[in-house]
C-alpha cells in the first residue's frame, strides 16, 4: 500500500481526492509563472470553484458536502503538493466555512447568507486581522481600525495586513476597536466595499494574495456585526478548538511531499557515467532519502490522527485539543522544512536552479514558520495544559 493512500477512509473520499488530485497537478503546471511573477492565481481559483470545492465544507442543510475536517486537511495536502500558494490562499475559506458551521460564532441569519452565497456564486470568505501596529492578533494586541457607532451600524476605517486572498474576496470578517469605548468589534464586510494595496512581495508562497486591505469609512448595518467584546470578558460559546487551522500544516506538509517526490525520482533514475546503478543505491543519499520519510511519517500520522479525533469529539471536548492542534503545526513545519532541505542535498546543486521547482518549494516551506501559532506559543500551551492537574 503506496503512503499516499494510508489515510484514505472511504470511497466517497476517494473519488473527491481524484478531483483534487487533477488539480493539484494543473496546477504545478501554472505555479512557477505565478511564483516569479508574484500574481494571484485567479484561474486556480475559478478551478475550484468549477469543481464545487468551495462548497465542501458548507453544511448540508445549505446544500453543501459537509466534509470532516479529516477529508478536509486531506484535500488541502493534496492541493499543495501542486502550488503551496493556492493551496494556503484557499484553504482559510474552506476551512474558516468548516469551523463556523461547527462553532456558529456567526449569528445564524448571517451564516445562512454566507453559505447561500458560496453555494450559488461561489463566494469567498476569510478573516483579516493583522495589523502594521499590532502585528498577529494572537499576541493580543487592540486594532487600531476603528468602528464608529452610526444609525442602524458602523462606519469602519482601517488597513489590515496580510489578507490572504484578497483578490479573489467576497466576505471579510475584520477586527475593529469600537470608536470611544475599551471594547473591540467583529464585523462582516463585503469584498466591493474595500481597497487592496498590492503590498505582497516575499520571498515565499508569491501567489497568495496577501496584501493589505483598506477601509475607508466603510458601512456595515448591524445585521453583519458578528460581535461586541469588552475586554478582559472571555466566552467559551463558540470554542471548537480550532481544528480547522490544520488546514496550515497540511499545506506544508504538502509542500514537503512535493519535494519528497522529486528526490525520489531523481534519485532513482539519476545515474552518472561514474557509477553504475542509480545515486539512490549510494549510501548517503540513501541515508538522506530515509531521513526525508521519517521527517515527514510522523507528523503526517499526528496531524490525521488528532483531525480523526476532532471528527469524533463531544463539541464540549473539543476545545481541550487546541494545545495539540499547535503542537501539529509545529511539528509539520519544522519536519516540512528540514524535509525540503534534505531533498535539495540529494539533488545537489540543479536544485538550485528556476527551471526545478525544488528552489520554490524551499522557499515556499520556510513560509510555514511564521503562519501562527508561533513555536514559542505552542510550546508555552503545552507545557500549561501539561501542569494544570497539579497546579493548586
Amino acid at each position: 500500500m503506496q503512503l499516499d493512500n494510508w489515510f484514505v477512509q472511504t470511497e466517497a473520499q476517494r473519488k473527491r481526492l481524484e478531483i483534487t488530485r487533477q488539480l493539484s497537478e494543473t496546477f504545478a503546471k501554472r505555479a512557477a509563472e505565478h511564483d516569479r511573477a508574484g500574481t494571484f492565481p485567479h484561474e486556480n481559483i475559478a478551478d475550484l470553484r468549477a469543481c464545487g470545492y468551495v462548497k465542501w465544507t458548507v453544511p448540508r442543510e445549505f446544500g453543501g458536502e459537509e466534509i470532516s475536517l479529516y477529508e478536509f486537511i486531506m484535500h488541502q495536502e493534496q492541493l499543495a503538493r501542486g502550488d503551496g500558494s493556492t493551496a494556503l490562499a484557499i484553504g482559510w475559506h474552506v476551512g474558516m466555512i468548516l469551523s463556523l458551521r461547527t462553532s456558529r460564532a456567526f449569528p445564524e441569519e448571517l451564516f445562512r447568507r454566507v453559505c447561500e452565497s458560496v453555494m450559488k456564486d461561489g463566494a469567498l470568505i476569510n478573516s483579516c486581522a493583522s495589523e502594521p501596529a499590532t502585528g498577529s492578533p494572537s499576541r493580543g494586541g487592540r486594532p487600531e481600525t476603528t468602528a464608529t457607532p452610526v444609525e442602524n451600524g458602523y462606519r469602519i476605517t482601517g488597513r489590515k495586513t496580510f489578507s490572504t486572498l484578497s483578490p479573489a474576496l467576497d466576505w471579510i470578517l475584520v477586527t475593529a476597536g469600537i470608536a470611544d469605548s475599551d471594547a473591540t468589534g467583529e464585523f462582516l464586510v463585503r469584498g466591493e466595499d474595500i481597497e487592496i494595496i498590492e503590498t505582497w512581495d516575499t520571498l515565499g508562497m508569491r501567489a497568495t494574495g496577501s496584501h493589505d486591505i483598506v477601509l475607508k469609512d466603510v458601512f456595515v448595518p448591524e445585521s453583519q456585526v458578528v460581535a461586541v467584546k469588552q475586554p478582559g470578558v472571555r466566552t467559551e460559546r463558540h470554542n471548537d478548538g480550532g481544528g480547522w487551522m490544520l488546514h496550515i500544516p497540511a499545506c506544508y506538509l504538502g509542500v514537503g511531499l512535493a519535494a519528497r517526490d522529486f528526490a525520489m525520482k531523481f534519485a532513482a533514475t539519476y545515474q552518472p557515467n561514474s557509477l553504475t546503478h542509480p545515486i539512490a543505491d549510494v549510501p548517503h543519499i540513501e541515508q538522506k532519502l530515509g531521513e526525508i520519510e521519517l521527517k515527514l511519517l510522523p507528523a503526517r500520522t499526528l496531524m490525521y490522527d488528532l483531525a480523526a479525533r476532532w471528527d469524533a469529539a463531544d463539541a464540549a471536548d473539543r476545545p481541550q485539543l487546541r494545545a495539540y492542534f499547535g503542537a501539529v503545526k509545529m511539528e509539520a513545519t519544522n519536519r516540512a522544512n528540514e524535509a525540503v532541505d534534505l531533498a535539495m542535498r540529494v539533488v545537489g546543486a540543479r536544485s538550485m536552479a528556476k527551471s526545478l521547482p525544488l528552489e520554490r518549494y524551499y522557499r515556499d516551506v520556510r513560509a510555514g514558520l511564521h503562519n501562527p501559532p508561533m513555536d514559542d506559543i505552542v510550546l508555552k500551551s503545552l507545557a500549561k495544559q501539561g501542569t494544570a492537574l497539579y497546579r493548586a
